[in-house]
């Protein structure tokens, strides 16, 4: 028998989309498959954490899941704010999913308690390693890039080869864009392949005296991010030339403005963010929960969320279907070595320092 859903599709103020709609849809599965009443402890949508579900991918979940039977209904912030609004309620959780954040803030939010172990069924096709292997496991690849506009670089020799160039080199000051705030979770990624360069353990929270002065020359020569408007749209305008960015969301913004940028491939790497997704610990709507994981992180799902976002999948099941371009180009980049364990350690002292002494 199929049921009548109605899925919640909400976000946080504040969040990307800015705004709130309901669909509702007929369609589903029988009960116990994952919806509104699939054997979950309590009613009610399921409410799922991500930093992952604007720019259209919430909108095509939600019209997914619904043929599933799933109510849903998303909170939409940053990296770092969902890792800090998880711990803050890990005594009484409102959310029952969380999908998209890298290794350090997982490993944060496991650390305060936040998670439960859960084992997906297609944890076998998947290096458990990416994540931990009980409570957070991988869904996606993505290298986290600086690209520039090759109509303001167009002999690539002329580009950056390296994000120190951008505050050693004068000739691109005030020609990249930084970042105002650092709840992102692309930011912190950027910031924490920038510090590991210059870890040592006798220095300001554990980065030597050349590190911070690299910090605060990035931040102290860049053109401040626009609030409301897009790397992309100040490079198609021509207020700077190149920033920070994720494989996927240069696919799309290259389509969205027109212009055609190219990611800087430094020697040492870039940081490679794997997402990932966990059941939170105490959600009254665990059962649903759990099945929506083994649903969203199964071939299927994977290889279709690949072909309409560009990403790269972790499940080799889904990437025989998988956008092959994404993958190529995904594997094209060397991961940088970071030490994940300390950056996770620490990050929260060097995001205060930092918007203490350089953001003013």
């Amino acid at each position: 028998m199929r049921r009548r859903s109605f899925i919640s599709y909400s976000l946080a103020a504040g969040g990307t989309l800015g705004s709130t709609a309901v669909l509702a849809a007929c369609g589903g599965s029988s009960a116990g498959s994952g919806g509104s009443d699939g054997g979950s402890s309590a009613s009610g949508p399921l409410v799922i954490y991500s930093n992952s579900v604007s720019e259209g991918r919430g909108d095509w979940l939600a019209e997914q899941a619904k043929a599933e039977g799933f109510e849903l209904q998303f909170v939409d912030l940053g990296g770092g704010d969902i890792q800090n609004r998880l711990i803050a309620e890990a005594a009484n959780p409102i959310a029952d999913v969380v999908f998209g954040l890298n290794n350090v803030y997982f490993e944060n939010i496991k650390a305060a308690g936040a998670l439960a172990p859960y084992t997906p069924a297609w944890s076998d096709a998947v290096e458990a390693d990416l994540g931990d292997g009980e409570s957070f496991w991988p869904i996606v690849r993505e290298p986290i890039m600086l690209v520039y506009n090759t109509a303001a670089f167009p002999t690539p020799q002329d580009a950056p080869a390296d994000w120190p160039e951008l505050w050693e080199d004068p000739a691109f000051h005030g020609r990249y864009e930084n970042p105002r705030g650092l709840g992102g979770a692309t930011t912190q990624m950027v910031l924490s392949g920038i510090i590991s360069r210059h870890l040592d353990p006798a220095g300001d929270l554990g980065v030597s005296a050349e590190g911070w002065t690299a910090v605060e020359q990035y931040f102290a020569n860049g053109s401040p991010a626009v609030e409301g408007t897009d790397l992309y749209a100040r490079m198609a305008g021509g207020d700077v030339d190149m920033g920070q960015m994720w494989l996927a969301g240069k696919a799309s913004r290259e389509k969205e403005h027109g212009i055609t940028t190219e990611p800087v491939k430094p020697e040492i790497g870039v940081p490679m963010a794997t997402q990932h997704i966990a059941l939170v610990k105490d959600s009254q709507r665990a059962e649903a929960a759990q099945q929506f994981i083994d649903w969203f992180g199964g071939a299927e799902v994977q290889a279709a969320w690949s072909q309409e976002f560009f990403t790269a999948p972790t499940n080799q099941d889904a990437l025989a279907d998988a956008n092959p371009e994404a993958v190529e180009q995904t594997d094209a980049f060397t991961a940088q070595e970071i030490d994940w364990p300390t950056v996770a350690a620490n990050l929260p002292d060097w995001v205060e320092k930092i918007e203490l002494e350089y953001l003013g």
